[in-house]
């Protein structure tokens, strides 16, 4: 229903594990699909699926203290979210959606020296992910000239971040 509603580009994660899942969501139009649990647990399918899908694939890291946790955050393993990127350098990922659990939906800014080391450490895009929630987080991330996006829920829900004033002012 929101991809009918909608003429811009989305991209979706949560739960995908498989191919057909991944090529069905695809077909329907996604620009990508997030893959998360399954980058820890099956990185053959991350590797395939950036091959099938060239430019449609993202690895989302999920992490708190900077160990990646899966399944929803409910499982935390002894990953480095810097090991995890780097294991897909030469994949064709299109992109790392590195989202910092404890900021997430904190409004408390996103975790800049984390995902800035991240995204100096690799050379797949980063987005941040987790405590964006105002112009100047957006700023701050725009002024490391190294990560690639920024990803906010919460302060566009709650009317903290108006999208059309953070668009122009980052031109």
């Amino acid at each position: 229903a929101i991809l009918a509603a909608i003429d811009i580009p989305a991209q979706l994660g949560g739960g995908i594990r498989d191919m057909a899942t991944i090529e069905t969501w695809l077909n329907r139009g996604l620009r990508r699909v997030i893959l998360g649990t399954v980058a820890v647990e099956n990185p053959d399918l991350v590797r395939e699926a950036a091959d099938a899908f060239p430019g449609r694939i993202a690895v989302g890291i999920d992490a708190r203290a900077g160990r990646v946790a899966t399944r929803g955050w409910a499982t935390e393993t002894a990953v480095s979210a810097t090991d995890l990127a780097n294991r897909f350098e030469d994949a064709g990922v299109a992109a790392i959606i590195y989202t910092d659990i404890d900021r997430d939906g904190a409004m408390g800014g996103p975790n800049l020296a984390a995902t800035e080391a991240l995204a100096r450490a690799v050379n797949i895009p980063v987005i941040a992910s987790g405590g964006v929630a105002s112009l100047a987080d957006l700023q701050a991330l725009a002024g490391t000239r190294v990560i690639a996006g920024a990803i906010s829920g919460r302060a566009l829900y709650d009317g903290a971040l108006d999208l059309g004033a953070a668009l122009a002012a980052l031109r």
